[in-house]
């Protein structure tokens, strides 16, 4: 399995970002994913997580898997590429089969079973079924089961979480992909691929909350004692901290997106009242005179309502104010300055800034946020190979992902979208 190359392709509103990890000998023995080369260059054609113009798409992603190939030179056929969108929904389903073998004795292809089971749900007109992931199992009544293979039973019952999303935007993005003649393995949540590059499987078992702060949406997905308990996609992100100052300071879009990333806030409190930009040295046709503390008045409002949404979602669950092991922040949002301090004061839990967990590298770019999710696509692959952890979702993934129980199994899909 050494030297197998593992790519990670992650469609933004903002950016594209592709991440390549190599499987290298690890020091301590068995392997690892040693990231060789991470690309970011600018999006076109994709708003809110969805393809708008299917060439401008295509334009983009072929650019990114072009630099990506030529700083690893390494021919990039195939990738994990994640989902993402407001129209992606999760509910939960149970799958509830009989053990097959007269002695009683549960096998995987029970456990396989139980999880098709579990797909069998009133899935909303025009979607798909992105992921089935096993929480739990029931043995004969006996709940709270990880891994129930080996044991003895007669009733074998999964409780899973289903994810789902619009079959018109499932294909549009399968299109415009392969138009690029990038083959792909399979396509994944996003914010599920992101947390499995930022937190750990303790994390996940005490209980925390990974918040990605994209462009124009903001995910997040909550663990706890190692299962997925919630997610959500919100429509809202940083490009509406940039629209917020550019109405506010009566300039252009671009403009306002180099206030927000060099001169930007969310803490107005520690902004000198006398401090002040000039917007003419910062590309506007004319010099202008601001002061930064309005700019930070105006970014703390919005970065606070996007807590305020994710905070409802935690309330939905009984667990706002309530995970040990906080909240996760990550994406290109969360390189605003002061967003820790502001976001410690909105969840009352602590946050931190989600870095790369389980990889090696030399490229600075692997610790940037907004490479998380290409990162975790990479993980994601080398988990579900057989090749990662074997603990938590990475347990079931590897075990059994090639059958397509847990992943979306769109291989006929993809097929008959080839060009």
């Amino acid at each position: 399995m050494s030297d197998e190359i593992f790519t990670g392709l992650d469609v933004g509103t903002y950016a594209i970002r592709v991440a390549v990890g190599r499987l290298v000998p690890s020091p301590e023995g068995g392997e690892q994913i040693h990231i060789i080369g991470a690309v970011e260059v600018p999006s076109a054609g994709v708003n809110k997580g969805t393809i708008t113009n299917l060439e401008d798409a295509v334009s983009s992603i072929s650019r990114a898997l072009e630099q990506a190939e030529r700083i690893t030179g390494v021919p990039l056929g195939k990738a994990w590429v994640g989902i993402n969108g407001s129209h992606i929904i999760s509910q939960e389903s149970r799958g509830v089969v009989g053990v097959g073998r007269s002695d009683g004795e549960i096998r995987d292809e029970d456990v396989e079973r139980s999880i098709e089971a579990a797909r069998t749900v009133a899935t909303p007109t025009n979607y798909e079924i992105i992921h089935v992931i096993p929480k739990s199992f029931t043995v004969d009544g006996q709940r709270g089961i990880k891994d129930p293979v080996n044991m003895n039973g007669i009733r074998l019952e999964v409780d899973a979480i289903i994810i789902q999303g619009l079959g018109s935007q499932i294909k549009n993005l399968t299109k415009a992909v392969y138009r690029t003649g990038l083959d792909i393995e399979d396509l994944v949540f996003a914010i599920l691929a992101t947390a499995e590059a930022v937190v750990s499987d303790r994390q996940k078992e005490l209980g925390v909350c990974v918040v990605n702060i994209g462009a124009s949406t903001t995910n997040l997905v909550v663990y706890e004692e190692g299962d997925i308990l919630h997610t959500a996609v919100l429509p809202i992100g940083s490009d509406h901290v940039t629209s917020d100052i550019a109405i506010g300071l009566r300039t252009s879009i671009e403009v306002a997106e180099q206030v927000k990333l060099h001169h930007a806030t969310c803490l107005p409190d520690e902004v000198n009242k006398k401090e002040e930009i000039n917007l003419g040295e910062l590309g506007a046709p004319e010099e202008e005179i601001v002061g930064r503390r309005f700019i930070a008045d105006i970014t703390e409002a919005r970065i606070q309502e996007i807590f305020d949404h994710v905070d409802r979602e935690l309330k939905k669950i009984d667990r706002s104010g309530m995970l040990p092991a906080g909240i996760v922040l990550t994406g290109g949002g969360a390189k605003l300055s002061g967003i820790l301090d502001a976001a410690k004061s909105a969840f009352r839990l602590p946050v931190s800034l989600g870095t790369p967990i389980g990889v090696t590298s030399v490229i600075d770019r692997i610790n940037d946020p907004s490479m998380s999710t290409a990162m975790g696509l990479v993980l994601w692959g080398h988990h579900i190979r057989g090749t990662g952890p074997r603990g938590g979702i990475g347990h079931f993934l590897s075990r059994f992902g090639d059958m397509n129980k847990i992943t979306s199994g769109f291989k006929k899909i993809f097929q008959s979208l080839k060009p």
